[in-house]
């Protein structure tokens, strides 16, 4: 939020007190404490009657320093720092500077307050003068108003802290957000709201962003954090919260993967996802009619038009209305639900079904958590309800061990019947005006209410199916959500400028520490034209996870054109026949954090051409993509330095430089980079198949030398290691593997 009324004056009803000098200084073998008066201290009188700011710097991970501002000291709790180690900061002997690696935070002794950060001997970044500080409102202070669900009315106090940002520099992350991808100029309130994927309101939201100064900076804040990323202060970048402590880190890269590696060795790395995951997922849509027969004929006609398959979806009416949620087949149009799941799985599909946190009023087990005490409450005891949504609807109440149990036994009885995964959908409408059982701040648990039901959710399906084969299709998520996959865009519009926008939301989540995601094929929201679904297809297939679904209306392709099933198929095929180099990218991704979408200022860091760049991106390290987004085919593709291969066609295109090209419908920008080495697989119906029985090592032009390449066996993990060998326009491949592959020359 904004405090500021310009330079020189405060908004009315805000006072503010600012860290005017470094009084004294702390120094421990690992860690520093400074005492920073709010005023300088010229005189023995001063100290009386004088707020101070208590900060720490220490480090939980190596080229990692935590900063902790006190003015109160409190023990509220942040989020669950999986990787934290404390210990692993170095204080230089004159005992102003701490060092992690190769990451320094030096505080300058007396006024005026100054902390800077190093990376490398590298300036990164500072806090100076007037940027850590304490306000105070009034209850009528003239500030921007908050986000909705969490009004700014009331005296209240606020931390904040301000960060330099340097000419030239730009700000990426905080969450899936659809608005550009460089946040520089903008508000951002951390707050999850369920406003679909066309304004300022974001699913999943996260108090991390990363610079390409080639630094990070996460807030440990699980409740309502304000960005001001230069729209405040333009030369710098400004968080802050409620409440008298505020904690944040920051990482050193200097890379943006190296970022990310990190920052997610703290809050967590994804778990593994089972090959089967990657493969084309259908669904009933939303609010269509269906039933078994409806089902059948869906999958029935896929295979007919040779469309393969792999995961069928129920949405929300597999339920009974006005009973969401009850986790009962609705007998009406679902008589024998064993028995249809028998049969779904003998044609080899694995279901995945809808469910919410919440539970209709009508609903049987309504009563039944309202009478255990499972049910989030009002401050007097009651049960905390209301209409939106579904009629009387009450609130699980995931702080309590027992409701957690309650509600995973359901899950239980599904995965009995032969459910194979689970849509966590909603999870962002978390009022306020409730009390937790285990006393946890409201304001806090806001965000962090859908990590507690995503957590409750993945722990019953890793306990059936087994790490690596768990799979979430999630909408809302805060800082750790990446430890559970996948997650998906939300609802967006049917047409082409909401494809561009849902783009948009999954790069920034990939800046975010988010690995993989997906988005609805055609749209959400309304009917796509044929063309529009025809280039969602193209985009939607070449993504970490592809589902085709909607709202109102059926997503197969033939309800749109024949054409559209061409589509369908090419690009399915595609996919299935890039699985091997798709499975070990999400290998790569469950070992170090680095995304399978990746924006190309990720893999691009010295490209100043790519720092503003969101119409295309990286799928894995050596394809890049560029979705279509016009009716007529033309889309402007940037290639950086380097020759460039059309995957579909084997041109070779010179990049360092823009191209227009016009694409039919069957076609879009997929370019190989120069080097790589691409493993491409025999089969193409399904994405869980022997990658290594037929395996076909695509080499591109490169420079000579050698390159490493793994090929994943995705029931058992094991590796098996390739070296390809340029020299003098020769190639040679070396491997264990003795028979069943063989290399070709792109």
């Amino acid at each position: 939020m904004k405090f500021t009324d310009g330079l020189w004056q405060l908004r009315p009803g805000v006072t503010a007190l600012y860290a005017a000098e470094a009084y004294d200084i702390h120094t421990e073998e690992d860690a520093i404490t400074v005492t920073a008066p709010t005023t300088v201290i010229n005189r023995r009188g001063d100290t009386l009657n004088r707020p101070v700011l208590s900060l720490r710097l220490s480090s939980p991970l190596e080229n990692v320093i935590r900063v902790r501002i006190d003015h109160h000291i409190s023990d509220e709790r942040g989020f669950d720092l999986v990787g934290a180690e404390d210990g692993h900061g170095i204080v230089k002997a004159e005992g102003t500077t701490l060092i992690s690696g190769a990451l320094s935070a030096t505080v300058t002794p007396g006024a005026p307050w100054s902390l800077s950060f190093h990376g490398d001997g590298r300036p990164l970044t500072s806090s100076g003068h007037k940027s850590v500080g304490y306000f105070h409102l009034t209850g009528d202070a003239q500030t921007d108003p908050g986000p909705v669900g969490n009004p700014r009315t009331g005296p209240r106090a606020y931390l904040a802290q301000q960060l330099s940002l340097s000419v030239g520099e730009v700000v990426y992350g905080l969450g899936e957000r659809f608005g550009p991808l460089v946040k520089n100029g903008q508000t951002v309130e951390i707050w999850n709201a369920d406003g679909g994927t066309s304004s300022e309101q974001a699913y999943k939201n996260v108090p991390f962003y990363l610079t390409n100064r080639g630094y990070g900076v996460f807030v440990n804040h699980p409740g309502h954090v304000s960005y001001e990323i230069g729209s405040e202060a333009v030369q710098r970048a400004q968080f802050s919260i409620e409440g008298e402590s505020l904690e944040y880190f920051v990482i050193y890269g200097p890379a943006p993967k190296q970022i990310l590696e990190r920052y997610t060795a703290l809050t967590g790395r994804p778990a593994r996802l089972p090959a089967w995951s990657y493969g084309l997922w259908l669904s009933t849509s939303f609010t269509t009619d269906y039933d078994e027969q409806t089902v059948t004929s869906f999958i029935d006609g896929m295979a007919e038009r040779d469309l393969p398959l792999s995961v069928f979806h129920f949405d929300c009416f597999w339920m009974r209305e006005f009973n969401w949620c009850d986790f009962t087949w609705d007998p009406r149009v679902f008589p024998d639900p064993d028995g249809m799941l028998a049969r779904l799985h003998a044609k080899d599909l694995r279901v995945c079904v809808w469910i919410n946190p919440y539970i209709a009023q009508r609903s049987p087990l309504f009563a039944e958590a309202a009478e255990q005490g499972f049910l989030l409450k009002r401050p007097d005891g009651s049960v905390w309800q209301w209409d939106l949504w579904q009629a009387g609807m009450g609130l699980v109440d995931f702080t309590n061990p027992d409701a957690t149990r309650w509600f995973q036994s359901k899950l239980r009885a599904l995965q009995d019947q032969g459910v194979d995964a689970f849509k966590t959908d909603f999870g962002e409408r978390i009022p306020l005006d409730v009390a937790y059982f285990d006393g946890s701040a409201p304001e806090r648990m806001h965000n962090l209410y859908t990590h507690l039901y995503n957590a409750a959710v993945f722990e019953v399906l890793e306990e059936r199916r087994g790490r690596g084969e768990a799979v979430l299709f999630a909408r809302s998520a805060t800082a750790g959500g990446q430890r559970m996959p996948v997650h998906w865009g939300g609802d967006t519009g049917s047409t082409y400028g909401s494809m561009a926008e849902t783009l948009r939301g999954g790069l920034s989540l990939a800046f975010s520490g988010f690995s993989f995601w997906s988005h609805d094929i055609g749209g959400f929201e309304g009917t796509p034209d044929p063309g529009v679904f025809k280039r969602w297809v193209a985009f939607g297939l070449m993504s970490s996870h592809s589902r085709l679904h909607g709202s109102s209306s059926y997503r197969v392709p033939w309800a749109f054109d024949e054409e559209a099933v061409e589509v369908t198929r090419l690009f399915t095929k595609l996919k299935l026949r890039l699985m091997p180099y798709l499975f070990q990218t999400g290998v790569q991704a469950h070992e170090s954090g680095t995304p399978m979408m990746r924006p190309m200022a990720m893999e691009f860091p010295g490209d100043r051409n790519v720092a503003y760049l969101d119409t295309q991106y990286m799928l894995g390290p050596d394809l890049l993509v560029a979705p279509v987004f016009t009716p007529d085919g033309t889309v402007e593709v940037y290639l950086p330095d380097g020759t460039w291969t059309n995957y579909l066609t084997g041109e070779r295109v010179e990049g360092g430089r823009w191209r227009t090209e016009t694409h039919a419908f069957t076609s879009m920008p997929i370019y190989v980079r120069e080097g790589a080495v691409l493993p491409i697989g025999a089969r193409d119906d399904r994405p869980d198949y022997d990658y290594l029985d037929g395996l076909t090592l695509r080499v591109y032009p490169g420079p000579d030398g050698e390159t490493n390449l793994t090929v994943s066996d995705h029931t058992t993990g094991e590796p098996t290691h390739f070296t390809v060998t340029r020299s003098d326009g020769e190639v040679t491949v070396a491997s264990s593997l003795v028979s069943g592959w063989t290399h070709e020359l792109a």
